[in-house]
């Protein structure tokens, strides 16, 4: 019976990779394998299409023997699924039934998907690699003849190029291609004798093995569900058009079609003009296209493994190979909806019940999975609407639209309300769809409605169904690779390209589907999409640059070892293309699983069942339930406090250069010079390292700055509030908010008190929202109004909310991930990249020069070789990638001293491309706090320092009309308090003219009001004293006091104190009008009494500018950041203040109304001739800096209230006021100013200005010390016909001259603050001309300094002496002129002198010195060596003014040409 089995399953896996014309050589073979629930047997042709009638008989007759229960035909998995008792039912009969009526139709044209059998083919095909190695090895030992090496050559060639393999494919079937190519490339290595491309293929048949392993346990977990369910395997396959034309070609194929003609015609060139068959061969060996194919199969495979790990279930795994060419993406509506409905709206009519309570009862009363019928209870009846029109005739129309279905509500009869239902989105839409749009360039939903696309931003739908076949046939006729993703459109499915089926925990299977799985599994697969694409090209890299490579070393080195040369760079790369493959795959099919929405509809809950479902009550939670909380619901892997050491040091290998230095050290070993390739691998590693520390130690103090501003939240427990930050947050906490505060997570209002929320930053409506306790109905985040969520801002009111979610399960959480893009690069970064892709040509065309030049002077390769590697490894700049990084970290430990917290290092970049800056006066540019200033009567005014003893009254009176003080009566008002203040400096009370005064009624200041008056009782009786806003006081006075007597307060008399009023606000003065009058003996207030007013005069309040305010204003306009002031204040006073600070400089002032008549388009426009805008709210700012913006400015923005959040996250630079700042600015913000000062942030822009010129000092000695090094270097060798400087003397030089220097000049503090000095410093002017004439000058420099003491030294002694001379002078002149930038800095001085002494140590020490190939120089040498690197640095400062002045000429002439007319002939 075993026997039996095993020759069965022998013969079944042969006829399945066997071409169709084959197949029936072999008798036919039908397996019986058991499964769950009973038996399976193969099937040949029924469960082909057309074949229903068939299979329903099959399923009838097999139902009727004994001991069978139920029978299904499934034609995806060609087999019939027999439910019964394996043990008793007759096996025999059984086979008999399906043999006799199988045999009666035609043979299935596709091969079934058999997870099983693919695991076996993997497993043999694994067995058969290993065994031929053994083979191998045994025919060597046994000294057989071996096959030419240039049949499986010839094999793998042919294999590799895609117009071959698709024509075969065609004919022969893919599956029996691919077996035949496998078969063929076994026998024939194995014949040949060579073990290399036999290992490869087994390191790929390991990666098949474990992949089709996978794939075979993530089946039979589906099997053993599927057992239990009456139907599920029951399918009959869908027929599919043949594709119109061939899929589309990946990168792999791109190259692949380049690459092997260009193989051949290298193949016969090398034979011609060489006359050796073996060079030929190596070279056909060294430039098959093979490697890409290997990376992205290892890449599918770990994606396929990593997929039946997330129960989902890969039937066809070639499609995974073709991840890298998708660029088209169909969601079929099905797939991206629950299948239930929800409630949209709801539209009361008449006088209804209450809407929670109507909610309520929608929710018992509806059946959401079938909403059509007729429902009662309590009174209340629900059914389908029929005439939306007749009922909501407004709101129809969007209705219809957005896809809802009207259900009408009535009680007893009458109607009170409309509900609209509209289909249930599943909660991994917008996460499927985020992937999906990330993933491809086109996606296009199938089926439903427009309010599903508008939901989800899709395009217009496609029509689903059969009709989408259709569609995909086009887009494929139109060169597009498809993949659809679906739950139940099977011909969609099938015609796709890649097929992928979405299969709830109980639903229906889509066999047509390639894939099959839940949501996530989708999630994963499209999130792959990019990834595949980017191995591909990776692969694409790696195999060009290895055919190269591999090409080279089998044309120059020796004739006998050229086939083993080739080979092993083939099996290596080939190796490195499968770990590199099989790493990125493990790395994508890591990622997380997105967050499901949570459908709980809390808005429609009152807030008592909301406490209730959350085990909550309005005092919160316990500390001990909260912090259970807490841990059930943070993300499993969520990274805890900042990377570790090695973790830095791995990202910092994790860089563009590394590739080229590790291919140095592959070249080097592969040449026998092993020394030297641990040399390298150790520079890199110490230079890593070395990065690693410094980021690991800035990462840690972001950390503690991150925390110092984290938001804190007053958080209610049983004992009493607490306060807690963000993070401390779990459901069912409850938090109370104020004005001011950010809304830390996302929460229910279960308390509000006139509460208004900003939630512009999420979903970007500018009007506050109001919200309330009541429960919403409302679908649209924006219209929830009893929910808050995260990273919006309170603006007005408080209240409390019970938290519903935290972390990445809120709104603005979910959305970030579903984002789930990286930051784009920054200015700086940009430029790295461009530096990084100049210098790695460069790096290896110095070392292929000098290459040359030694095979030309008759030199072997291997000895040419090492030379020319350690030079391009040298002249690789290890450091280049972090450099900005570490200056930017840097600079934010130095600010975080000087009360400046920067949030996120990249701020430092973008400090120091601000060009505008806009602010707030108050704090920042004053003092922070008004105080009295001046006194007016209406015809003279003085100041407070000298009153005239006449308006000392008009003072006494003002403080008369202002709160309580003293007795432990604090004034709240700062207005009020500067008055009371400035009286005391005067020495005037409330009393002063009058014998008594005592306070009897007040009416306090009032927006709404204007004015604060008093009642107070005298010895002349009542007195009424009022001080409030010019323009209110003075429509309540009918005479004025003119200094001796009362007159009246006529037409003129008002337009003189409006006059006074404008000269005291264009002095910068806040104004206040005083007035009094006697009053009748009633003791109480109000409003109706404020009449008959006599005028006394005018108080002047300001803001006093701070002393050092103007300088540093100075600073910044000459450095080259234009100042723009946005504030509340009257425009004469922003006038004046601006006026103060020299500020206008020729521009204009604008106030808020000028601004609203004024589109954006215009406001952009006149921008640049505006300094002050006056009268201007937060929604202004965020008006003035979008616009900014949208003109090419770089915007850095200050503010401090709730409202300013939004300009704050606008703005390029949000800079938050620390001490005044509401945690909602704090933040938003970029940069906390924690002492308010503009000095402070002045200090924050030097640093970001000054970062720059840092940046661009290292890039000259990590730029120019290397081309001085290559100069030299080639330069020896072509004058002295060897190279002055060995391969590990090159490395030396590197390690010593390159990162510790390099990054001690990163990170020092700004040599200089001179605006005119800063004013150069910025993306294009430090990193674009400038660095190009640093890099040049430093390495003319550098390679002067070392040919003229090698000359010297030549000179004066040997040729080894001479070598180490040049060696010392190359390395003193680098850190001679790092010394020279790095000015004064301790560090760079401690860096370029242990860096000067590890050099001294290195020549001097015997043992040391001969190692690196030096020789002990004596103190004659020392001087040339010390002498010709000074005298060089000395040129070089000297030269440098000349160069910039050239550049500045050069400059201001490029400036001056566009200006000249054009000829008109040019014209």
């Amino acid at each position: 019976m075993f026997l039996t089995r095993m020759l069965t399953t022998s013969a079944a896996l042969l006829r399945g990779v066997l071409p169709d014309p084959l197949k029936d050589v072999l008798p036919t073979v039908r397996q019986v394998r058991p499964y769950p629930a009973g038996l399976r047997v193969d099937l040949h042709g029924i469960g082909a299409h057309g074949t229903e009638r068939a299979a329903r008989r099959l399923e009838k007759r097999l139902c009727a023997l004994p001991h069978v229960d139920r029978a299904e035909v499934n034609g995806r998995l060609g087999s019939v699924f027999v439910v019964c008792d394996g043990e008793k039912v007759d096996e025999d009969e059984l086979i008999a039934i399906v043999a006799e009526l199988d045999d009666q139709e035609d043979r299935a044209p596709h091969a079934p998907a058999r997870l099983r059998d693919e695991h076996l083919r993997a497993t043999v095909r694994l067995a058969a690699g290993v065994g031929g190695i053994g083979l191998v090895f045994a025919g060597r030992a046994a000294n057989l003849p071996s096959l030419p090496l240039t049949v499986p050559s010839v094999l793998h060639l042919v294999n590799s190029t895609p117009a071959l393999r698709e024509q075969l494919d065609r004919r022969l079937g893919h599956r029996a291609t691919t077996a035949m190519f496998t078969a063929a490339t076994m026998i024939t290595q194995t014949l040949a004798l060579r073990p290399l491309g036999l290992l490869v293929q087994s390191m790929a048949s390991v990666g098949r093995f474990v992949e089709a392993r996978a794939g075979r346990y993530a089946w039979e977990e589906l099997e053993e569900r599927l057992s239990h369910q009456d139907g599920a395997y029951r399918h009959i396959k869908t027929p599919a058009r043949e594709r119109p034309c061939p899929l589309p070609h990946g990168p792999v194929e791109r190259y692949a079609d380049l690459a092997s003609p260009a193989t051949a015609g290298a193949y016969t060139v090398t034979r011609l003009l060489t006359g050796s068959g073996d060079r030929a061969l190596s070279v056909l060996i060294s430039a098959t296209p093979d490697v890409a194919a290997h990376c992205r199969d290892a890449f599918s495979g770990a994606i396929s493994r990593a997929l039946g790990e997330r129960d989902t279930v890969v039937l066809d795994a070639t499609c995974l190979r073709s991840m890298d060419r998708v660029d088209t993406v169909i969601l079929d509506a099905d797939c991206l909806m629950t299948g239930s409905w929800t409630i949209d709206r709801v539209v009361p009519v008449g006088d209804g019940m209450d809407t929670g309570e109507l909610y309520a009862r929608l929710h018992t009363l509806i059946d959401f999975t079938d909403p059509t019928g007729t429902r009662s209870g309590d009174g209340v009846t629900v059914a389908p609407l029929a005439d939306l029109d007749a009922h909501l005739p407004a709101e129809a129309p969007s209705w219809r639209e957005r896809g809802l279905r009207p259900v009408e509500v009535k009680r007893e009869g009458r109607l009170i309300a409309v509900a609209g239902l509209a289909h249930e989105v599943d909660p991994m839409a917008e996460a499927v769809v985020a992937r999906a749009k990330a993933a491809a360039t086109t996606v296009i939903l199938a089926g439903g409605d427009d309010g599903l696309a508008r939901r989800l931003a899709l395009g217009q739908p496609v029509p689903g169904g059969p009709e989408l076949a259709d569609t995909i046939y086009e887009l494929q006729s139109e060169g597009h690779c498809v993949l659809v993703v679906s739950r139940g459109c099977r011909e969609a499915l099938a015609q796709a390209d890649l097929g992928v089926g979405v299969m709830d925990e109980s639903g229906p299977v889509p066999w047509d589907a390639d894939v099959v799985g839940d949501s996530e599994g989708v999630h994963l697969l499209l999130s792959c999409l990019p990834t595949a694409a980017r191995v591909s090209r990776n692969g694409v890299r790696l195999g060009a640059t290895a055919g190269v490579v591999g090409s080279l070393l089998s044309i120059a080195g020796p004739e006998a070892t050229a086939l083993n040369r080739a080979q092993l760079v083939s099996a290596g790369v080939s190796a490195v293309a499968l770990v590199i493959g099989e790493w990125a795959g493990q790395s994508a099919g890591r990622v997380t699983a997105p967050l499901r929405a949570d459908a709980t509809p809390w808005h429609a809950m009152s807030a008592k069942d909301v406490l209730s479902r959350l085990g909550s009550s309005s005092q919160g939670l316990a500390e001990v339930e909260a912090a259970q909380r807490r841990e059930a619901a943070r993300p499993e892997g969520e990274p805890q406090g900042p990377p570790s050491l090695a973790r830095t040091t791995f990202e910092e290998l994790a860089n563009p250069l590394t590739p080229a230095l590790a291919a140095g050290a592959g070249i080097s070993a592969l040449i026998g010079s092993v020394l030297d390739a641990v040399l390298i691998g150790s520079v890199m590693t110490i230079n890593a390292f070395l990065g690693g520390v410094q980021r690991s130690r800035a990462d840690r103090a972001l950390t503690r700055l991150t925390e110092a501003t984290a938001v804190r939240v007053r958080l209610r427990r049983p004992e009493g509030t607490v306060e807690a930050t963000r993070e401390d947050l779990a459901p069912g906490d409850v938090v109370e908010l104020r004005a001011g505060d950010a809304v830390p997570a996302d929460g229910r209002v279960i308390k509000a008190v006139g509460l208004e929320v900003d939630e512009s930053t999420l979903t970007g409506e500018s009007q506050l929202v109001t919200k309330t306790a009541a429960p919403t109905v409302a679908m649209a985040v924006a219209d929830r109004s009893s929910m808050v969520y995260q990273g919006t801002t309170i603006a007005a009111g408080s209240g409390r909310a019970v938290i519903v979610a935290t972390g990445d399960m809120t709104e603005a959480g979910r959305s970030a991930k579903l984002a789930g893009e990286a930051a784009p690069p920054t200015g700086v970064e940009l430029r790295l990249r461009e530096l990084s892709s100049r210098i790695l040509p460069v790096s290896i065309a110095s070392g292929f020069v000098l290459l040359a030049i030694d095979l030309f002077r008759g030199r072997s390769l291997a000895t040419a070789l090492t030379p020319a590697v350690s030079l391009t490894v040298a002249a690789v700049p290890e450091g280049l990638p972090f450099v900005a990084t570490v200056a930017e970290l840097a600079a934010a430990r130095r600010l975080s001293k000087r009360a400046a917290l920067v949030r996120n290092p990249s701020t430092i970049e973008a400090l120091g491309r601000v060009n505008v800056l806009c602010f707030d006066k108050t704090g920042t540019l004053t003092e922070g706090h008004i105080s009295l200033r001046h006194v007016s009567d209406g015809r003279e005014s003085c100041s407070v320092d000298d009153p005239a003893p006449a308006l000392k009254r008009i003072v006494a009176a003002a403080v008369r009309a202002s709160p309580r003080s003293g007795d432990g009566h604090v004034i709240a008002h700062p207005t009020d308090r500067a008055v009371v203040d400035g009286a005391e400096r005067m020495g005037v009370t409330p009393g002063e003219g009058l014998a008594t005064w005592e306070r009897v009624d007040e009416l306090p200041f009032e927006p709404g009001r204007g004015y604060h008056a008093v009642l107070g009782l005298t010895e002349s009786g009542h007195l009424l004293s009022v001080k409030g806003a010019p323009e209110i006081v003075l429509t309540h006075c009918t005479t004025m006091f003119d200094g001796t007597r009362q007159v009246p307060c006529d037409d003129a008399a008002r337009r003189a104190l409006e006059q006074e009023v404008d000269r005291l606000a264009r002095q910068g003065d806040r104004i206040l009008a005083v007035a009094q009058r006697p009053a009748s003996d009633r003791r109480d207030l109000d409003e109706a009494r404020i009449d008959d007013l006599c005028f006394l005069g005018f108080l002047g309040l300001a803001d006093p500018v701070r002393p050092t305010a103007a300088e540093s204003v100075d600073r910044l306009i000459r450095a080259g950041v234009r100042i723009v002031m946005v504030t509340g204040d009257h425009p004469s006073t922003a006038e004046a203040i601006a006026v103060e600070l020299n500020a206008l400089n020729g521009r204009g002032i604008m106030t808020g109304p000028e601004l609203d008549e004024m589109d954006d388009e215009a406001l952009t426009k006149i921008l640049p001739d505006v300094a002050v805008f006056a009268r201007a709210t937060p929604a202004h700012k965020a008006r003035i800096v979008t616009c900014l913006r949208q003109a090419g400015e770089v915007v850095a923005v200050t503010g401090d209230g709730a409202n300013d959040a939004p300009a704050i996250r606008m703005a390029d630079v949000g800079i938050a006021l620390g001490t005044r700042a509401t945690p909602a600015a704090r933040g938003a913000a970029d940069l906390v100013v924690t002492d308010d000062r503009i000095e402070t942030i002045v200090d924050a822009i030097v640093e970001g200005r000054a970062m720059w010129g840092s940046v661009r000092d290292a890039l000259s000695i990590l730029l120019g010390g290397n081309i001085g090094e290559i100069a030299f270097t080639v330069g020896s060798s072509v004058l002295a016909g060897r190279s002055a400087l060995n391969a590990r003397q090159l490395l030396l030089v590197n390690l010593l001259t390159d990162m510790v220097p390099a990054m001690a000049v990163a990170v020092r503090p700004p040599a200089a603050t001179d605006p005119e000095k800063l004013l150069a410093e910025g993306p294009e002017a430090s990193l674009g001309a400038t660095l190009t004439r640093d890099i040049y000058l430093r390495a003319v420099i550098t390679a002067t300094a070392a040919t003229a003491a090698w000359t010297l030294g030549r000179v004066t002694g040997t040729r080894g002496r001479a070598d180490t001379i040049g060696l010392v002078a190359l390395v003193s002149a680098q850190l001679m002129q790092t010394l020279t930038n790095g000015g004064r800095d301790k560090v760079v001085l401690l860096a370029a002198l242990v860096s000067l002494a590890v050099l001294w140590a290195i020549v001097t020490v015997p043992g040391v010195s001969r190692f690196f190939g030096s020789r002990p120089l004596g103190p004659l040498a020392w001087c040339i060596a010390l002498g010709s690197a000074a005298a060089a640095t000395a040129a070089g400062i000297l030269l440098q003014p000349i160069a910039e002045a050239v550049r500045e000429a050069e400059s201001e002439t490029g400036t001056e040409e566009p200006e000249t007319e054009p000829e008109p002939e040019a014209a």
